[in-house]
């Protein structure tokens, strides 16, 4: 069949939910392929680039978007969807290079990221045509038919990776991330020294930490304490939650997604160092929230913050080359991430070019959470 792309409209947007249903059932944790509010503002606020794939009959087939935000250099490829009736033709490659194309043709993106299930390997090979490249592995990262992994990939404008910040030494635990890395994004990173951690972080005691979720009043103090764009980067999360210690030495921001099971650590302040010995409280504050799975995005070349977190059991699992432009420079960040639930594999489907990432991350995982006389059998 020959679909015709076009753009996303008002008009659209019961269709586009029918859509979603027929690709995802009841399981698609997004907004933008459920909540009409929200799918209503992307396609009129000027902030997403949103496809269509329609049949001769007019109704959509197919749907992709790329979401941006205003002062954010990074798009995010988002609801990749296909009517099962009309797969097999090539379609969804079709979709993410005309969206992807057009984000990139305005100038204004340096990349376009977007996470992928490991349900078969089909998505994979769609964003991996349409010049993407695989950045790591997120296990236990959302709550979609069961507990998922997803895999995190990347597309760059022209020129970006050559204007990488250099870092000098990373915690040796980031070696294997960054190994893979060097093959599946093709950057040499044989010049970051590893060095050994400094020891796990103090104890902070057993003051508990408050969890507040009333996300007008979480934006609000948000941007108080950031209000500079330069000072706010995880691109495409708003805060809806903020964990403050007892004694009010830090306030960590984070973007709490009950429905997916997931939260991520936006920004804390003052510094990203300061939870240091609070984090396993935060990590169970957020548990009972109903989050199993806690991200932190942080840059790579911030050893003291990247210590803390390492130190409390997180594990690295994407780095990110060249995602944040400073001046004329862009500079790599790494994804840390932490589970409650067990991690399963066997119900995932990992691609040759994810391989040396699954091996990192069990790497990783084996050195945090294994005594060294068990590793050593």
């Amino acid at each position: 069949m020959n679909a015709v792309l076009s753009p996303a409209s008002v008009e659209d947007i019961a269709a586009l939910r029918q859509l979603y249903f027929e690709v995802y059932g009841h399981g698609y944790p997004v907004p933008l392929g459920s909540d009409p509010v929200v799918m209503r503002r992307l396609i009129t606020d000027g902030t997403a680039h949103w496809l269509t794939a329609r049949a001769h009959t007019g109704e959509p087939v197919g749907s992709a978007v790329v979401l941006t935000e205003p002062g954010s250099r990074i798009g995010k490829l988002v609801g990749l969807a296909v009517h099962p009736a009309h797969r097999g033709g090539g379609l969804a490659s079709r979709l993410t290079g005309a969206v992807c194309d057009e984000a990139f043709a305005t100038g204004l993106l340096d990349s376009v990221y977007t996470t992928v299930r490991l349900v078969t390997e089909g998505p994979q090979q769609v964003v991996v045509r349409n010049g993407f490249r695989p950045l790591g592995l997120l296990p236990n990262a959302v709550e979609v038919e069961g507990c998922e992994t997803l895999a995190l990939f990347a597309r760059y404008a022209d020129g970006v990776l050559e204007r990488r910040e250099p870092v000098v030494s990373v915690p040796e635990r980031l070696s294997a991330l960054l190994t893979a890395a060097s093959h599946g994004v093709g950057i040499d990173y044989t010049s970051t020294r590893p060095v050994p951690c400094r020891g796990a972080a103090a104890a902070a005691g057993a003051e508990p930490i408050e969890l507040i979720t009333a996300p007008a009043f979480v934006r609000r103090r948000f941007l108080e304490l950031f209000p500079a764009a330069d000072d706010r980067f995880f691109p495409l999360h708003t805060p809806n939650a903020v964990l403050v210690a007892a004694d009010g030495r830090f306030e960590a921001y984070a973007d709490l997604d009950v429905v997916a099971g997931s939260c991520a650590l936006v920004a804390v302040h003052p510094r990203p160092a300061a939870v240091a010995g609070s984090l396993e409280a935060m990590i169970g504050s957020v548990t009972r929230a109903g989050a199993d799975y806690v991200e932190a995005l942080l840059p790579l070349a911030d050893t003291e913050a990247l210590e803390v977190f390492l130190a409390s059991g997180f594990v690295p699992s994407a780095v990110y080359p060249a995602m944040r432009r400073i001046g004329d420079r862009l500079h790599d960040y790494v994804v840390l991430s932490r589970t409650s639930r067990q991690i399963d594999f066997r119900t995932t489907t990992v691609s040759p070019l994810l391989q040396p990432y699954l091996g990192a991350y069990l790497s990783a995982w084996t050195t945090t959470y294994l005594p060294l006389h068990e590793v050593s059998r």
